[in-house]
């Protein structure tokens, strides 16, 4: 029942009206959400690298629609490399790209031009491409095109979510490669992904036991404590330096955990969302996975 009104919700443009002139609204979204634009997120970014911290940035926008919406996509991305280069910390910070928004959904071969061309400019600045969808139907055309682009930009990373039924398999496929696991949303048919939490963090300890043995970079996106205590036990079982990991948490979420951890030694990344359409994104998540209300709630009480 929770999931249908968030899911209402999300595509309601009365309930949006509201929410956002809605003062502690602003407040809260102000926490969780860098801002809405470029410069708002690369100001947040340095703030974070100044604590030690890595960052990966994420445009919260809507799917295109068309190739004239794909590139103005990319040319957010491009200004906000351009606004992180020019505080100095383009380095090592690493581009979230959303293929739907350049394009995924209209046409396979736009969408892999699109990303090439941030991957080329991410290069150029020392920092880094994650391709990201969260769509779990156009997951195999995502891994498709990230298989494209590994031939020219070979330090391209792509996100599995333990979530999908082949997840275990795509990890294998990819255990040379930086791959982002996360649990992901649960919005798919049950012939495509689980939809108990116990199968899908079964599902994320066996990819992480493959990633955490293979010759790749494992991106640990994920905020239970259980599984990043099973995430460490498998780095210290496979002899991994801290440097050939990354925990990654969002931000806002769980500062503590970030710091405890980088006081480890470990190389923690916050993801960072930014963009207009902050709304939709954080109404989808909370439909997808309700338990996220949950994980708000803690984190506002252990601010």
């Amino acid at each position: 029942m929770l999931r249908e009104v968030l899911l209402a919700a999300s595509s309601s443009d009365r309930v949006e009206n509201v929410v956002r002139t809605a003062g502690v609204t602003r407040k809260l979204t102000a926490r969780y959400v860098a801002g809405d634009s470029v410069e708002d997120a690369a100001s947040v970014a340095a703030g974070l690298v100044a604590d030690g911290l890595l960052v990966s940035l994420d445009h919260l926008g809507e799917e295109s629609r068309n190739a004239d919406e794909a590139a103005r996509a990319v040319k957010t991305s491009l200004a906000l490399l351009d606004a992180l280069a020019q505080r100095g910390i383009a380095k090592g910070a690493d581009l979230s790209v959303r293929l739907t928004s350049v394009g995924l959904h209209i046409d396979e071969n736009l969408a892999r031009d699109n990303a090439a061309r941030l991957c080329h400019a991410a290069g150029e600045v020392g920092a880094t491409v994650t391709l990201d969808t969260e769509d779990a139907a156009m997951a195999e055309s995502a891994f498709a095109v990230h298989a494209a682009l590994l031939q020219d930009h070979p330090t391209t990373g792509v996100t599995v979510q333990s979530s999908l039924c082949r997840a275990e398999h795509h990890c294998r496929s990819l255990a040379s490669a930086r791959v982002r696991l996360c649990r992901g949303v649960i919005d798919a048919a049950a012939s495509v992904a689980y939809s108990e939490v116990g199968d899908i963090n079964r599902s994320y300890v066996r990819c992480l036991k493959v990633l955490m043995s293979g010759q790749g970079y494992p991106m640990v996106a994920v905020h239970d404590r259980r599984l990043i205590e099973v995430a460490a036990a498998l780095a210290v079982l496979n002899e991994r330096e801290p440097g050939s990991f990354e925990y990654q948490m969002a931000y806002g979420v769980r500062r503590q955990e970030q710091r405890r951890l980088t006081d480890l030694g470990a190389q923690v990344r916050v993801r960072v969302p930014y963009g207009a359409g902050w709304y939709g994104h954080l109404t989808r998540r909370l439909a997808g996975r309700p338990a996220n209300l949950g994980l708000l709630a803690r984190s506002l009480v252990g601010r």
